[in-house]
């Protein structure tokens, strides 16, 4: 069963020497950065609208990450900038 894979892959991801990037089950902590961005994206606009058409959710989730999340939203993992702002002084250097 999957048991059986996920540990013959952690198995072989060990003997490896290879480090998997997936967290532990069950460990928020592991994945705090996509935790983070759900937690705010449920907390920010999903809980506060109701969507009557699949198109009209992900219209409206891409606009959420496109034009606020990524661009204007600060956040505290970032000296409380942007992302779009940390990339491009990232590209500079």
């Amino acid at each position: 069963g999957s048991n059986y894979m996920s540990q013959r892959f952690s198995e072989y991801c060990a003997s490896h020497g290879l480090l998997r990037s997936v967290g532990r089950t069950g460990i928020c902590f592991d994945n705090a950065m996509a935790e983070s961005f759900f937690a705010a994206l449920k907390n920010e606009l999903v809980s506060r609208v109701t969507y009557t058409t699949r198109r009209e959710a992900k219209r409206d989730i891409m606009r959420y990450i496109e034009l606020w999340y990524n661009t204007r939203r600060l956040h505290s993992a970032v000296d409380y900038r942007p992302p779009v702002e940390v990339r491009e002084a990232y590209e500079l250097t």
